[in-house]
Parts: C-alpha cells; sequence; structure tokens
C-alpha cells in the first residue's frame, strides 16, 4: 500500500476511499440489523449511521494501509435485546456480509451502466468502483470464518447454543484472535495458500457480473 502512495498517489487515494466506503456499509447494517432486531444499543453509541468516522478505528485503519490487514470498530449489541434469542445474534453478524454482497451487485449493475454509455478502465469513477466490489467481496468471504472476533463465530454460536457448548465457545473469544493471528502468519508463509478460497470466491463473484477482465487490468496499474 505504502509502495502505491509513491508510485500512484491518485490511485491510492481511491483505493482508500474503496475501504472507507467497503467498512462503513458493512459496519453500518451490522447497526441497522441490531436496531431492527429490537436492540439500540448501537443507535445510542451513535453506530447507526453511514458516516465513515463513527466506524473507522484509527489503529485498525493505518494497519490496513501499511500491512494490508485492519478492522473497523466492532458494532455493539445486547443479545438479550434481540426478538429471537437463539439466531438474532447471527442475523446482526450476516447483515454486513451480506451488505457486502449487495454492493457487489448493485455497483457492478452500476459499472456495466457506465461502461456501457461510454466511460472506459481508466475512469477514476470505474476504478473506484471495481475497487469498492472487491473489497466488499474480500469482506464478504473473509468475515465468513467461523472464528472469533469475525462475524462467521457468531454464526457458529447459534448453533453451538447448547449448554454443553458453553466452555468450547469461551475457549474460542479467548483463543479465537490467536488463532486468527496464526491463520494470516500461515498464510503470509504459504504464500497465499491458507486465504485463497477468499480470493477465488472473489474471482468467481467478479466473473459472475462479467467485471473479472476488469479487474485484472486494474490491477495491472499496481
Amino acid at each position: 500500500m505504502l509502495s502505491l502512495l509513491a508510485n500512484n498517489p491518485m490511485l491510492f487515494l481511491v483505493w482508500v476511499i474503496a475501504i472507507v466506503f467497503a467498512l462503513t456499509i458493512h459496519e453500518f447494517f451490522h447497526a441497522l440489523a441490531g436496531y431492527l432486531l429490537g436492540d439500540k444499543t448501537a443507535q445510542r453509541a451513535g453506530r447507526l449511521t453511514i458516516n465513515p468516522i463513527a466506524h473507522l478505528d484509527p489503529v485498525g485503519f493505518i494497519m490496513l494501509m501499511i500491512v494490508g490487514i485492519g478492522w473497523a470498530k466492532p458494532v455493539p449489541f445486547n443479545p438479550h435485546n434481540l426478538k429471537y434469542p437463539k439466531w438474532g445474534p447471527a442475523m446482526v453478524a450476516l447483515a454486513g456480509p451480506a451488505s457486502n454482497l449487495a454492493s457487489v451487485f448493485v455497483l457492478g449493475l452500476v459499472t456495466h451502466g457506465l461502461m456501457a454509455a461510454g466511460l472506459g478502465i481508466n475512469n477514476l469513477f470505474i476504478v473506484l468502483l471495481v475497487f469498492t466490489i472487491f473489497i466488499s467481496a474480500i469482506l464478504l468471504f473473509f468475515n465468513i470464518i467461523p472464528v472469533p472476533p469475525l462475524d462467521g463465530s457468531k454464526i457458529l454460536y447459534s448453533y453451538l447454543s447448547s449448554p454443553k457448548y458453553a466452555q468450547l465457545k469461551m475457549r474460542l473469544e479467548i483463543q479465537g484472535p490467536y488463532i486468527l493471528l496464526g491463520l494470516l502468519i500461515l498464510n503470509w508463509v504459504t504464500n497465499g495458500m491458507i486465504l485463497s478460497p477468499i480470493f477465488t470466491g472473489t474471482l468467481y463473484l467478479f466473473q459472475l457480473i462479467r467485471l473479472d477482465q476488469a479487474l485484472i487490468s486494474l490491477f495491472g496499474m499496481f
């Protein structure tokens, strides 16, 4: 990312805007889902907004810029306030990845429309749209990994709702960040093999919306 800033500052700026947009939409829909399910915790915390400042974590954002791995502020919710005690937390968790999936298709349609109107792949707005679709797809697939603190863990917990799994869930909560860190290190050591399904799924989505060649062309700029 820092090399991109040095070599192509405008492309770096577009990339940053795409990241901010995708993260904001993801976190906003977590907050909206909690609110619609009866919990006002996120609203009271000022998270029921599309203002990026409310959702970005300064340290997580800086890490994202430097090493490509970062995080936003987790959206708070009280599971006891949700309409559906067992599946409510999973529904709140799924809202984030679901919003990213919706972004892929909606922005894909917009991109095709603009390109049909004459805008080329070198147009900065087209670049922004394609980058946003890419980041949205990455957020979708990365966050459904069933390891705390990722969204997939809340879905797993809904299946492990029986009291007999309480100790297992507690261990996962404590050890989850270390497991995730270990996966990231292994992914680096194996040159991307561990998390390759995320990129495979992302490419599949681009093929589905027929923008895979546009993605390949844009990443040739790096």
